[in-house]
């Protein structure tokens, strides 16, 4: 079953940001809400995912990811409307 997950990232200054797009983006769905969150669709399991983003956050980078729930609300995202009226 697929699953939507928020995540949110802070990335050190030995991280990797073109490494985190380019695994962010090739989920099967994906949007960017600010500028170091995101909503991936994926089949894989949230500890699955965050083993999948944690090489690229660096040392002492941060990395929050969490299966959207059942209630949404948002204002001036980056991602359309649709994008997540579908997916979340």
């Amino acid at each position: 079953m697929k699953r939507t997950y928020i995540v949110i990232y802070d990335i050190s200054d030995d991280g990797d940001y073109d490494g985190i797009y380019e695994k962010l983006k090739s989920y099967s769905g994906w949007a960017k809400i600010t500028e170091s969150t995101w909503a991936i669709v994926t089949l894989k399991k949230a500890k699955e995912v965050r083993d999948e983003l944690k090489p690229f956050i660096g040392s002492t980078g941060r990395l929050f990811v969490v299966k959207s729930g059942v209630e949404a609300a948002w204002s001036n995202v980056r991602a359309s409307n649709e994008w997540f009226k579908k997916n979340l």
